[in-house]
């Protein structure tokens, strides 16, 4: 069991690697742009052959991985940004009225779907990179939020948060100090599902050309905008698609062997610290 462990945990550390490498490091090494040859064109100093407009592939990879790496990771932190402390405000109030007045709008927002959200307001104003992701992350807080505030209200409801206050211990130290160390498991387990949702998301809206420009070095775009010469040149398309799915599988494996393994050593931890 601990070799399939660790095999997952290798295999998630191995596929996630290529992309992210890529994704951070490329633009270091793409150099300067060469001249443009015809469209959808192999060889001719083209290992990877050109693109939709004649630009060397290899060259738009090496460039279009850190605006999804870097905008989901912004998304992914400013979404727990917001529902860490308005599920803990949430979960530890006593007063009914703030909770509703605090977890209402989120509901709102909660019933209408993720990707309808970040279009419908593509159609007010055109976001940016930094547009994208403070969309993605306002879809993806109301659901954070709402799991914040349950894995908070299982801890409060435990007997030492009741002895905590009783000592007379600030809101503060009662919050983060104990019921925010309680939910790290937790919030680890969603921060790995979310991360992949939100590459996945970042990656659509993309593609449908929300918060970039048409003719962006961005792997989803370059899906989008080579589609056309699939059969005449696949390169354009299968590289950069291969390195979202392989981005956003490895995060999913890697943090599933990560938390397995947690979840394994955690009960001898207890069991260890429970002796006298």
């Amino acid at each position: 069991m601990r070799t399939s462990r660790t095999g997952r945990f290798a295999l998630g550390l191995t596929i996630v690697a290529v992309p992210l490498v890529l994704a951070l490091l490329g633009p270091v090494f793409a150099g300067e742009p060469g001249p443009r040859a015809a469209s959808f064109t192999l060889g001719d100093a083209h290992w990877l052959g050109t693109d939709f407009v004649g630009r060397d592939v290899w060259r738009q990879v090496l460039h279009g991985g850190r605006p999804v790496v870097l905008t989901a990771l912004a998304a992914t932190a400013l979404a727990y940004l917001v529902a860490l402390p308005v599920g803990l405000v949430c979960a530890l109030t006593r007063y009914r009225w703030l909770e509703e007045l605090l977890m209402r709008p989120l509901d709102v927002l909660l019933a209408v779907p993720s990707l309808l959200l970040i279009l419908l307001a593509a159609t007010v104003f055109s976001p940016g990179a930094v547009g994208l992701a403070l969309l993605v992350a306002l879809a993806n807080v109301p659901d954070a939020a709402r799991l914040v505030r349950a894995a908070a209200a299982e801890a409060a409801a435990r007997p030492a948060v009741e002895a905590l206050r009783m000592q007379g211990e600030t809101w503060w130290r009662t919050a983060v100090g104990y019921v925010g160390r309680s939910m790290l498991r937790t919030l680890a387990a969603d921060a790995g599902t979310r991360l992949t949702g939100v590459l996945y998301l970042v990656a659509t809206a993309a593609f449908l050309g929300v918060g970039v420009a048409p003719d962006a070095a961005d792997w989803a775009v370059m899906v989008d905008r080579n589609r056309t010469g699939l059969f005449v040149q696949p390169w354009a398309v299968v590289v950069p698609a291969v390195l979202i799915v392989a981005l956003t599988t490895g995060t999913n494996l890697l943090f599933d062997a990560a938390l397995d393994r947690g979840a394994r050593r955690g009960p001898r931890r207890t069991e260890k610290e429970a002796r006298p």
